[in-house]
């Protein structure tokens, strides 16, 4: 027999603590330690069995996919759903979570698997409702609304074992093995790891469903990251209808792909060619504005760069990014301060990606760099140019990989020319010049000699 005892677990990173506090000594949270029951250990272990153990040297196999049919999110998952997998989804509520896993759910029973869709937080009704808006009242999807992890267990154990199991969300599940209220890091934890059992013995595919807490994070327990197979995240700004899919792990594909959709009232729509969606509606001949030429996993992406850089009365400039690391526009500005004889001091500086896009990527330094420049001295970049680059603290522009994919990528949307580090120059191709710059002051003395004199207040001549 396994004794009870009573622990406080924080309901923010899993932590446990033998008495309550009113601060969480791991990860600082206020007021998130509950009282759950846990199992202590008694003298009376049960004996092990035993198991065999294989050398590493063998025959291997590729893990068998299944790809659903929507080619952006078999791109971000690897090719398709592993046999056997556990997917974390997450993001933002209202982000879409639920219509893409239906859209997906409906793809996979188009290519004749079976697909089941359990909801803890919907109805039935509530459901079929969503699908007869998407047009996939037709499909063979099988719907339940269930929040017990045994009875969903028992339940699918029945019959055919589905290749596609989508539960909505892990959050609302519970297991009666565990003596705590549904949502609590233990619930979350214990009915994860159930489910992760079940594929791993049935060879189902399961996403599940996360919540996000409010800087972003998965809520519920970290461990719950670690046990899943891959975790990936649906963002996109409620005013903007681009939803970006991203892979943060991903044990059977690459993690640094993303999956480009438009919300659109029928649902959510793949978009093939983004970077001509991105700069379909960019306001050419103005200031501040430069389009930087970037890469997110294999896919090159052009990206509009948008910079403001106003007056100030206030002793401390505001400093606002979108879109971009804080830490890396600091950098950029302290760069231009000191290695370009360019003043931020008296200036407010915002900079934003255009289109809701989150770029993660070095190479977009003598992007952010031209468009702040530009918007200082009141300068328009050239319309047909493409920048990529990563700027160094000494103020030197160094070499950033998959150059000549940026650069096809440029032509191929009809750009003329890219401004970028040195050693891109043999990439290029010969129709497509590039013009190269060794370090970021050069950059800056071509785009404040083209600005009015009269405007050129914050760029000063170094000695």
């Amino acid at each position: 027999m396994v004794a009870r005892a009573q622990d406080f677990i924080c309901q923010s990173c899993g932590a446990g603590s033998a008495r309550w506090a009113g601060r969480c000594e791991a990860c600082g949270a206020w007021n998130t330690l509950v009282e759950e029951g846990r199992a202590a250990p008694t003298r009376f272990a049960r004996k092990g069995r035993l198991f065999v153990i294989e050398p590493l040297k063998g025959e291997t196999r590729e893990a068998p996919r299944h790809a659903c049919g929507i080619a952006e999110f078999d791109r971000v998952a690897g090719g398709g759903l592993v046999r056997g997998s556990v997917l974390l989804l997450g993001g933002d509520p209202g982000v879409g979570k639920s219509t893409l896993l239906i859209e997906v759910a409906a793809a996979f029973t188009r290519n004749h698997h079976r697909a089941v869709y359990i909801s803890g937080e919907e109805a039935v009704a509530q459901v079929r409702l969503r699908a007869e808006r998407l047009g996939l009242a037709d499909a063979a999807v099988e719907l339940a609304a269930e929040t017990s992890v045994d009875d969903i267990v028992a339940t699918l154990s029945q019959g055919p074992v589905p290749r596609l199991i989508v539960i909505d969300s892990i959050q609302t599940m519970w297991t009666q093995t565990v003596d705590a209220a549904p949502g609590t890091v233990t619930q979350v934890r214990s009915a994860a790891a159930e489910l992760i059992r079940f594929a791993k013995r049935s060879g189902a595919a399961v996403v599940l469903v996360g919540h996000v807490t409010k800087d972003g994070q998965i809520a519920g327990p970290r461990v719950v990251e670690h046990m899943v197979d891959a975790v990936l995240s649906f963002e996109g700004e409620g005013s903007q209808q681009f939803r970006i899919l991203r892979a943060i792990k991903n044990r059977f594909g690459p993690t640094d792909e993303i999956g480009v959709f438009e919300m659109t009232g029928a649902g959510l729509r793949e978009v093939s060619n983004p970077s001509a969606l991105f700069l379909s509606e960019r306001e050419l001949g103005s200031p501040g504005t430069a389009v930087f030429a970037g890469i997110e996993g294999t896919r090159p992406l052009l990206v509009e760069i948008q910079a403001l850089v106003a007056p100030t009365t206030l002793g401390t400039p505001r400093r606002a990014v979108v879109g971009w690391d804080p830490n890396r526009l600091s950098m950029v500005l302290a760069v231009l301060e000191a290695h370009c004889g360019v003043r931020f001091s008296g200036y407010d500086v915002y900079l934003n990606v255009a289109g809701g896009l989150r770029i993660q990527e070095p190479a977009a330094d003598v992007a952010a760099a031209a468009a702040l420049v530009s918007s200082l001295v009141h300068a328009p970049l050239p319309a047909d140019a493409v920048y990529f680059g990563e700027v160094s603290l000494s103020g030197a522009v160094r070499p950033v990989a998959q150059s000549a994919a940026r650069l096809k990528e440029a032509q191929k949307l009809g750009f003329a020319r890219a401004i970028g580090p040195e050693a891109a120059r043999g990439e290029a191709p010969e129709s497509f010049p590039l013009s190269a710059i060794g370090s970021l002051a050069n950059l800056v003395a071509d785009i404040a000699g083209d600005g009015p004199p009269a405007r050129r207040p914050g760029v000063r001549q170094q000695a």
